[in-house]
C-alpha cells in the first residue's frame, strides 16, 4: 500500500473511532432521533445536487433506508445516549460476527471452527462488559448498541443484493433521501416539536451535526470505498481494527471516561473475536467494493 494511501486509511478510522464522542457530544443537545434526522438531511442535501433522486431499484432502496437508516442509526444513537462512547465502540463490532452469520444462511458462505471461535470470543467479550456493576438493571441501552449491529449485518445482506448497481456516493444519497423524511416523521411522533433544541443548541452540538454529516457520512466513505477499489479486501478491512482502540482512547481522553479492568478485558476478546472473523474471511464482513452505506 502507497504511503499516501496508508495515511489515507489510518485518517479514516480516526475519523470513525472520534466519531463515537462526536455522538455523545450531540446527543447532549438534541434528542437522539432528532439527531439522526438532521445527520440524514443534511446529507440529503449534500448530496441531492450530486446524485439527483433515486429513479430505480426503490423496492430495494426503500426497505435499505429503514433499516440502515432509521433502525440502525436510531438503535445506536438511542443506546448511546445513556451509553459510554468507548462500551459502544466496543459493542457495535458485534456487526462483523453477525454479518458473517447473515452470510451463511444467505450466501450460503461456510464459516470454519476458527471464525466460529471468533464470534465465541467476540460475544463473550461483550458479555463481560455487560457484567460490570453499572449494567445491572440498566442493560437496555448496550441491548440497543448491539441490537444496531445485527441491524448493520441486515443492511450488509441488502447491499449485497443490490449487487453494482450504485456506487458508494450513489448509495449514500438515496439512502440519505429517503430516510431523512422517515426519521423527521418518527421523531416528531416519538420525541415530540423539537424546534426549541434547534433554537437553543450551542456550537458543540452543531459541530457534531457537521462532523457526523460532512466528515463521516460523506468525506470519510469516499477514502473507504476508493481504498475498497484499489486494494484486496483481505488488506483492507483489517484496518477497522482499529476503529474501537481509537473509540476508547477518544472517550477516556476528551470525555474522562473510565475504562474498568472488565471493558479492557472485554474489549480485547471482542477486538480479538473480530480480528479472527475479519482476517479470517473479510469479504464475508465487507459490502461490495462499490457499494456501502
Amino acid at each position: 500500500m502507497k504511503p499516501q494511501h496508508l495515511a489515507l486509511m489510518l485518517l479514516c478510522q480516526f475519523i470513525w473511532g472520534v466519531n463515537f464522542v462526536a455522538a455523545k457530544y450531540g446527543l447532549m443537545h438534541f434528542q437522539p432521533l432528532f439527531f439522526v434526522a438532521m445527520r440524514f438531511s443534511l446529507v440529503a442535501i449534500l448530496l441531492l445536487p450530486v446524485v439527483g433522486l433515486p429513479k430505480r431499484k426503490l423496492k430495494q432502496l426503500i426497505p435499505l433506508s429503514m433499516t440502515m437508516g432509521v433502525m440502525h442509526f436510531s438503535l445506536i444513537f438511542t443506546g448511546m445516549r445513556y451509553l459510554d462512547a468507548a462500551t459502544s465502540s466496543i459493542a457495535v463490532q458485534l456487526q462483523v460476527p453477525f454479518a458473517a452469520i447473515l452470510a451463511a444462511i444467505f450466501f450460503k458462505e461456510t464459516l470454519g471452527w476458527r471464525r466460529l471461535v471468533g464470534m465465541i470470543v467476540a460475544f463473550a467479550g461483550v458479555v463481560l462488559i455487560a457484567g460490570e456493576p453499572r449494567f445491572i438493571g440498566n442493560l437496555w441501552p448496550l441491548l440497543s448498541v448491539v441490537g444496531a449491529a445485527l441491524v448493520w449485518a441486515t443492511a450488509n445482506v441488502q447491499v449485497k443484493a443490490l449487487g453494482d448497481e450504485f456506487d458508494a456516493l450513489q448509495l449514500n444519497g438515496y439512502i440519505a433521501i429517503l430516510a431523512a423524511p422517515q426519521l423527521l416523521v418518527v421523531s416528531f411522533l416519538l420525541e415530540g416539536n423539537q424546534w426549541p433544541q434547534v433554537l437553543n443548541a450551542s456550537w458543540v452540538g452543531w459541530a457534531a451535526l457537521l462532523f457526523q454529516s460532512v466528515i463521516v457520512a460523506i468525506f470519510s466513505y469516499i477514502i473507504w470505498y476508493n481504498m475498497m477499489r484499489r486494494y484486496p479486501v483481505n488488506q483492507v478491512m483489517p484496518f477497522t481494527l482499529l476503529l474501537p482502540m481509537v473509540g476508547v482512547l477518544s472517550g477516556h481522553l476528551l470525555l474522562d471516561e473510565v475504562i474498568t479492568w472488565q471493558m479492557l478485558l472485554g474489549g480485547l476478546a471482542t477486538l480479538a473475536g473480530v480480528a479472527i472473523v475479519v482476517i479470517r474471511r473479510p469479504a464475508v464482513v465487507a459490502p461490495s467494493t462499490k457499494t456501502g452505506i
